[in-house]
């Protein structure tokens, strides 16, 4: 674990508080924890010289030094930086299955979709993709699982997928929930499938009409280009 990484990324943040924006990021996000009230172009511009400063040794570290911030977070945007950190350029050759369980960990614990939904389509969905037969079976096994929000990564991470998207994985997983009344999960349902019509319409025209218990708001997003 980077502990100089991760003090630099806190005494960063406080030194950008402003005090006077935190309350408002906080009543917008609904969040329980408190903001420092650090809007993202700063946090942006402060993560992108300490990522330079601290390098990581392997996908081990990246794993600790994550969750380090992440588990140690007092303020919001701690745990936005520990994102970004998943996602630098510098550790894509490290992005596979081995990272699951931290961003199952993330997932399950941040509980809300600022964010889960960075996590599913940008970490959990490429992971998908370069290692579909191992991680197919984990999200038929997500979206069927007590957890919303494991739930919403199964149904909204092939979002950006375009033709790669594997559409029967898209359509088991929206349909083991479409009965759900939870309007995260039905909004992503919704997200979902309107972006994956920008390429293939007439699937989702088709997938559309064959379920006729989608709700009102998944259908009524589902279809905004078709």
């Amino acid at each position: 674990m980077n502990k100089r990484l991760v003090s630099a990324v806190r005494a960063g943040l406080a030194e950008l508080a402003d005090p006077a924006k935190a309350p408002g990021m906080q009543q917008y996000m609904k969040s329980e924890m408190p903001y420092r009230g650090v809007a993202k172009p700063e946090r942006a511009v402060l993560a992108k010289q300490l990522f330079a400063d601290h390098h990581l040794a392997d996908a081990d570290d990246l794993a600790e030094t994550t969750l380090e911030l992440w588990r140690g977070a007092k303020y919001r945007e701690e745990r936005y930086v520990a994102i970004d950190l998943t996602g630098h350029r510098r550790y894509a050759r490290w992005q596979n299955a081995t990272l699951l369980p931290l961003y199952e960990e993330m997932i399950v614990s941040g509980a809300w979709w600022d964010y889960v939904d960075e996590i599913a389509i940008r970490r959990v969905g490429p992971i998908l993709r370069g290692e579909p037969d191992l991680v197919t079976p984990i999200m038929r096994a997500w979206s069927v699982d007590q957890d919303l929000w494991r739930r919403r990564t199964s149904v909204i991470c092939q979002v950006g997928a375009k033709l790669d998207t594997d559409t029967d994985l898209l359509a088991e997983t929206i349909e083991v929930n479409i009965a759900d009344k939870d309007f995260f999960l039905r909004k992503g349902i919704g997200w979902a499938l309107r972006q994956h019509s920008k390429v293939d319409p007439g699937w989702v025209r088709a997938f559309v009409d064959a379920h006729p218990s989608l709700s009102p708001l998944s259908r009524r997003e589902a279809t905004k280009y078709v």
